[in-house]
């Protein structure tokens, strides 16, 4: 099928070295990680991985981040986190992790939420739950995909939309709290998903929420009311 990736499952399941190599600000509270990973295995769009630090005391923490990358040869892999207050892993990615650092990886793992390039696939984000989203952005214009890819993301304002540079045509920003003239406040609604769900691709949509739970629900409700089969809607969510 299109877009497939093949993973090799014994490999994603050994913990492996990871080198940072660059730190991008992506807006004020969120920055994306890249490393490199000569061993990595490569992943399906939509993947995560589990990620652990181990401090000079012993100390161990280990957390679940989704891959922003687009699967690939290069041997690297991208995290976005945000900065979340009091967090110890993020705080510690935000306030000292520099180029050079080393941290082991884990992966990838889960396949519900993957999307290898295979079937229409609507997006609906906000916040930080863009990043597995954006995975599948990149891999569709990595491959030159023709199968319908379409993403709505939410966010407070356009200084907290992640990513805001690389969007293109198949993207469809929401804004919360402040948005540019012209441009409507407010949640995401039943208007958004009209134009995507009245006239979908052959097939159908496959569609993938990801979000904080408040928005998972909301979404979803938004996608069950509009049509969408239920067994056609992949839910990640966090908080």
């Amino acid at each position: 099928m299109p877009g497939r990736i093949e993973v090799n499952g014994r490999v994603a399941g050994t913990w492996q070295t990871a080198t940072l190599t660059e730190i991008r600000r992506e807006t004020p509270r969120a920055s994306t990680f890249r490393f490199a990973v000569p061993g990595w295995a490569g992943h399906l769009p939509g993947q995560h991985l589990m990620l652990r630090l181990t401090a000079a005391d012993g100390y161990v923490a280990q957390r679940h981040y989704s891959l922003a990358s687009a699967p690939d040869d290069s041997g690297h892999i991208e995290l976005t986190l945000d900065h979340v207050e009091d967090g110890e892993v993020s705080g510690w990615f935000h306030r000292v992790a520099r180029p050079g650092d080393r941290i082991e990886v884990r992966g990838p793992l889960s396949g519900f939420f993957a999307w290898p390039g295979d079937r229409p696939a609507l997006l609906l984000g906000a916040g930080s739950g863009v990043v597995p989203l954006m995975s599948m952005v990149r891999h569709h214009r990595a491959r030159d995909l023709t199968v319908p890819l379409r993403l709505l993301v939410s966010a407070r304002g356009p200084e907290d939309l992640i990513y805001a540079r690389e969007f293109g045509a198949e993207t469809t920003p929401v804004f919360t709290r402040n948005a540019p003239a012209g441009t409507p406040v407010g949640r995401m609604t039943a208007a958004h998903l009209a134009p995507l769900l009245a006239e979908p691709p052959a097939g159908g949509w496959e569609a993938y929420v990801c979000g904080s739970n408040s928005f998972a629900e909301h979404a979803s409700r938004l996608l069950v009311a509009a049509g969408q089969p239920v067994d056609r809607i992949r839910i990640e969510r966090f908080g």
